[in-house]
C-alpha cells in the first residue's frame, strides 16, 4: 500500500515547518511596520516571502483588525492596513491582553514584578511616578499612598511579591 493516501509517509517532516501560535501574526506586523505607508493585503502578501495564500493573508489582517492590532482603510474596492501602534505599543497591548485572559492579576501582576531586574524595577517605579504626577500636575490631591504604611515615599509601595520589612 503506498504510504501517499492518508499524508506524507515521512510522518510529516518533509512539510514545512508549522508556524507557532501568533508567528505569522508577528510576520504579518512586522511586514506593515517595514512598509512605506498603509499597505494593501497584496504588498504583505508579497513582502511576506512566504508562498502564502492571498485569503491566509486577508484571514491574518482581519484576526488583526479584530484585535485592535491594525486599522484599515477602504480605497477602492480594497483595504489599506497600518499598525495601530508601534512595535511598543503593540507588545503592550498583547502584555495587556494576557493579563486580562487570566482570572487572577494580582498573582499575575505579582510574578511578573517579582521577576523583574532591578533596572527594570526602578524604571517601572519612575514610570508609575510619572504617571501619578501626570493625574495630579497641581500636586494639590496629594498621594494617599504616600504616607501608607511600608511605604517608602512618592514612587509608591513596593511592587507586590517584594515586600518590605513591616509589610
Amino acid at each position: 500500500m503506498n504510504g501517499d493516501l492518508f499524508g506524507d509517509p515521512a510522518g510529516g517532516r518533509d512539510r514545512a515547518r508549522r508556524r507557532g501560535q501568533g508567528e505569522l501574526e508577528a510576520q504579518v506586523l512586522a511586514a506593515l511596520h517595514r512598509s512605506p505607508g498603509p499597505a494593501t493585503a497584496a504588498w504583505v502578501q508579497e513582502h511576506l516571502g512566504d508562498d502564502l495564500a492571498y485569503t491566509t493573508v486577508m484571514t491574518i489582517l482581519s484576526r488583526l483588525y479584530a484585535k485592535k492590532a491594525v486599522t484599515r482603510e477602504r480605497v477602492g474596492r480594497s483595504y489599506v492596513w497600518t499598525p495601530a501602534a508601534d512595535e511598543a505599543g503593540l507588545a503592550a497591548l498583547r502584555m495587556r491582553r494576557v493579563l486580562d485572559s487570566e482570572s487572577d492579576r494580582d498573582a499575575v501582576l505579582t510574578s511578573f514584578v517579582s521577576a523583574l531586574s532591578a533596572h527594570d524595577e526602578q524604571l517601572l517605579r519612575a514610570l508609575l511616578e510619572r504617571a501619578t504626577a501626570d493625574d495630579d500636575p497641581a500636586g494639590a490631591g496629594g498621594d494617599a499612598t504616600e504616607d501608607a504604611p511600608g511605604n517608602d515615599g512618592p514612587a509608591g509601595p513596593a511592587p507586590a511579591g517584594r515586600h518590605r520589612p513591616g509589610d
